[in-house]
């Protein structure tokens, strides 16, 4: 089994427990953003938008870059590993859960539909 920091998972499923961090970290995923960017879908303030940055960056989810007086933000998807890891233990458990439904409705959809036996044409059989 694999062995998790609690305090690290519980930063990054905080910093992906708000929508709209979530929506900054897709914008993130297609390329650098700088934070008025990150902010103009919202129609939020560049405070704002910064705060919700600022929980990214203490997830370790997104670095900051200042250039003169621009902040380029950037995903790093470093952390989301172990968010994944943990999450396929659950994966793991469900996809078992549901093969073993399957396989339990295809039994009794055999049971209260049974197949009729196919006849298999002989020689002597006449049409």
């Amino acid at each position: 089994m694999v062995e998790h920091d609690s305090q690290t998972l519980d930063t990054i499923f905080h910093a992906l427990g708000d929508a709209t961090r979530r929506a900054m970290l897709g914008d993130l995923a297609a390329g650098e953003r700088t934070v008025g960017e990150l902010a103009q879908p919202f129609a939020m303030s560049l405070a704002a938008a910064s705060k919700h940055i600022k929980v990214l960056e203490a997830a370790g989810l997104v670095r900051r870059d200042v250039r003169g007086r621009t902040h380029i933000c950037s995903l790093d998807p470093v952390p989301l590993m172990s968010a994944d890891q943990w999450l396929g233990i659950y994966r793991r458990f469900w996809t078992d859960r549901l093969d073993a439904l399957e396989q339990l409705l295809r039994a009794d959809a055999a049971l209260l539909h049974p197949k009729p036996p196919s006849k298999n044409k002989t020689e002597n059989d006449d049409d």
